[in-house]
């Protein structure tokens, strides 16, 4: 009896085993609209000329969106941001309020669309001290507005989960991106995530295009979403069914969009995230999702090397921030954090890794290319993830290319090796998941 009962147990177990690995992802996604009011008279970030002026109007608003994907007890959240990059503090905030619900730095990832049209860095890092306008000012309300936007967000992402299907596919653009560094590399590839319910509808589709948000300048004064957003709602209304298009950067350190359309900066906008849209659209069709059981992450802490100014940097970015080499010493050593988190995830075939900072295409597309295989088809890069260390070029661009991006680059030559090849560490155990 007793043999017959331990047969029985084994065969439960086995079966319960089998259950588990061959679980399907359930998910949920949520929005939530970040524009400020205008009373709050923050400023529009990208630009140092705008001297912390506040932003004059609201051209289109600016929104966050969350897809949470759940695997037994494990859940991932990508969190995209139509807003210019995030200071370091912003995430140990947001974790402070959601951390008693399973969020952690490991499986929380913030990627910022870079868009020049939306808040300023500075205004919401609230180790800024230095009330220099260039730089912009920090606004403590205004942190406090943006944080409580996300926390309502995650919450509402966090619940209601669902079965569904996801597929991932890419294609090659030519003409609609360049080197604005007169370099060769061009990262043209879009890469588009589809995640349907388990019943056909469409819930979300990550759209993942490599280009600067920079056809608002300096002077336009109302706050955009950039090209990014006109993406996201035209894709929207083409797919239909209340689907939420989520747009993430790439490694677009030296990537500008590419638009030969007539008009102002903001029918540049409009013209040019159209296209896109229409390009993302056509590769979201030929996706078929299937259900998928594979979602694992990795993250891990690496130090960064000491902080230094370029020799170039009063021409460039010292000119435009209004600091001299005593100054930008100071303020480096109070506003750039001296570690940094490096993470990346994998949704079945699909790679996404996340950058802090604005890394040159050539990085990116060595990430790419080393970490794909026969079983992880597509990898992209997510832009600016988590926190905005810096650009992050070669060891040659660094030390020859000169130029504003040089100058912006606080961490010295080897940055870019290691931001790089750390990223591909962290990535390679993902793809060697079955």
């Amino acid at each position: 009896m007793k043999l017959i009962n331990h047969f029985f147990y084994t065969v439960i177990l086995f079966l319960t085993v089998l259950i588990s690995k061959g679980e399907g992802i359930t998910a949920n996604v949520s929005t939530i609209d970040i524009t400020p009011p205008l009373e709050m008279k923050y400023t529009l970030g990208g630009y140092g000329e705008r001297m912390n002026k506040p932003a004059e109007g609201i051209h289109d608003h600016i929104w966050a969106k969350a897809l949470v994907l759940k695997k037994g007890n494990e859940k991932f959240a990508i969190v995209t941001i139509d807003i210019l990059g995030l200071p370091s503090n912003v995430k140990p905030d947001l974790l402070k309020r959601i951390a008693a619900k399973g969020w952690s730095a490991e499986n929380l990832m913030l990627l910022p669309s870079h868009s020049h049209g939306s808040l300023e860095m500075a205004a919401i890092n609230s180790k800024n001290v230095f009330g220099v306008p260039q730089i912009g000012i920090f606004q403590p309300e205004l942190l406090d507005f943006f944080i409580g936007k996300l926390e309502a967000l995650m919450v509402a992402a966090d619940q209601n989960y669902r079965e569904v299907k996801i597929g991932t596919s890419s294609a090659k653009l030519d003409g609609l991106n360049r080197n604005r560094r007169g370099d060769k590399m061009v990262d043209n590839e879009l890469t588009v995530t589809r995640v349907d319910l388990a019943n056909g509808q469409p819930l979300a589709a990550l759209v993942n295009w490599t280009a600067h948000p920079t056809f608002i300048g300096g002077d336009d004064m109302l706050v955009s979403a950039e090209w990014p957003g006109y993406l996201q709602t035209e894709m929207e209304k083409t797919i239909g069914s209340g689907v939420t298009v989520m747009y993430y950067n790439g490694a677009e350190g030296d990537q500008s969009p590419v638009y030969k359309g007539q008009g102002g900066a903001y029918e540049k906008i409009q013209g040019y995230g159209k296209i896109i849209a229409g390009k993302a659209f056509e590769v979201y069709k030929q996706i078929q999702p299937k259900t998928e059981n594979q979602l694992a992450f990795n993250y891990q802490i690496i130090d960064l090397p000491e902080q230094v100014a370029h020799p170039d940097f009063m021409e460039t970015g010292g000119a435009e921030y209004g600091l001299n080499e005593q100054t930008v010493k100071v303020i480096m050593d109070a506003l750039g954090p001296k570690s940094v988190g490096l993470g990346s995830v994998r949704i079945g075939d699909f790679i996404l890794v996340g950058i802090p900072g604005e890394l040159v295409a050539e990085l990116g597309i060595k990430i790419k290319d080393s970490l794909k295989n026969d079983k992880v088809k597509h990898v992209a890069i997510g832009g600016l993830a988590n926190e905005w260390i810096s650009y992050i070029l070669t060891e040659d661009e660094y030390v020859n290319g000169g130029g504003y991006e040089s100058s912006v680059s606080f961490y010295g030559p080897k940055l870019g090796e290691l931001i790089s090849g750390e990223s591909i560490k962290n990535a390679l155990p993902l793809i060697q998941e079955k």
